[in-house]
């Protein structure tokens, strides 16, 4: 009767990992109980969450091939684009919400276009743009922009709109730092760089008064949920940030978090449901509206427990 923050499962978006090939289901090795899937092995973990009733999924396509623009990620027939489709045509209750970034599709893993090795900002912007039409274009429902280039929230809002997509939302990483915790993602996802790191266009650790200028700035562009990425060691940000702005506030609870949860858990050394449900609890408790966490199967299962 007295609990202040309620956790629902509604509450969580479980990330999804699909790949080029038939009768895939990968172990991602870093990331014990996630996997990736091809298009038809796609029902076997829709199912479960079609069961858990969680609040969606978050799609990241893994193409075969890879060049220097990243034009397998705004191909009408890419990857993403595909598993989109068939989502929607097998499972049209399932809210898909897009990773919109170059990184897994292009050659040299960055976010943007490159001139030898300096990322260019704004010339990515229109292929982020294509990309995010192209994918509303298959059935996405929502588009969550992750590159963190200067400017992609109004390019890509733009492009909707003059696509006719005006009531597409944008859900921007906005304040997306450059963490040590994305280490089991780029496994996953096979997204790691090809030369250097992400800190010339990804936050700062230091800088949180950086993060709300970062947050304003997407929502002046067209924003209409913005995340803090990663959770628990930005929860700070979160909550100032929620505090001051009043706006829908979504969370990555990401990979390194995951993995060094299920690594203790294994060893005996915590107890899993217990840390879980504390940690999610957290995020809400700091302003998150919305998870993003490959806990969410189990996650709104203990919540119903």
């Amino acid at each position: 009767m007295m609990q202040e923050t309620r956790l629902h499962p509604k509450d969580l978006v479980y990330p999804l990992f699909v790949m080029e090939g038939e009768q895939i289901r990968n172990p991602v090795a870093s990331m014990p109980g996630v996997f990736q899937y091809s298009v038809d092995r796609l029902p076997e973990i829709l199912e479960q969450v079609k069961t858990a009733g969680i609040g969606g999924i978050m799609l990241f396509g893994i193409p075969a091939c890879k060049d220097p623009l990243g034009s397998e990620a705004y191909a009408e027939h890419g990857i993403t684009q595909r598993a989109v489709r068939f989502i929607k045509e097998k499972y049209p209750e399932i809210y898909i919400i897009v990773d919109v970034c170059l990184c897994e599709y292009t050659s040299h893993g960055h976010c943007g276009m490159v001139c030898g090795e300096e990322i260019l900002n704004d010339e990515t912007l229109p292929l982020l743009a294509k990309m995010a039409v192209s994918l509303v274009e298959a059935g996405a429902d929502m588009v969550a922009p992750s590159d963190m280039m200067d400017g992609r929230v109004e390019a890509i809002r733009q492009a909707l709109d003059q696509s006719g997509f005006a009531q597409t939302p944008i859900m921007a990483y906005s304040a997306k730092f450059a963490s040590a915790y994305y280490g089991p993602f780029r496994d996953a996802a096979h997204s790691a760089p090809g030369f250097g790191d992400r800190k010339s266009y990804q936050m700062d650790p230091a800088n949180g008064k950086e993060a709300l200028r970062e947050i304003a700035a997407d929502i002046e562009e067209g924003a209409d949920i913005v995340m803090v990425k990663p959770a628990l060691a930005y929860l700070d940000v979160l909550k100032e940030a929620s505090l001051q702005i009043d706006i829908p506030f979504a969370v990555y609870n990401v990979s390194g978090e995951y993995a060094m949860v299920k690594a203790a858990a294994a060893n005996g050394w915590i107890d899993e449901r217990r840390i879980v449900m504390e940690n999610l609890t957290a995020m809400k408790r700091a302003g998150a509206k919305i998870i993003i966490t490959y806990h969410a199967l189990d996650g709104a299962r203990w919540c119903r427990e």
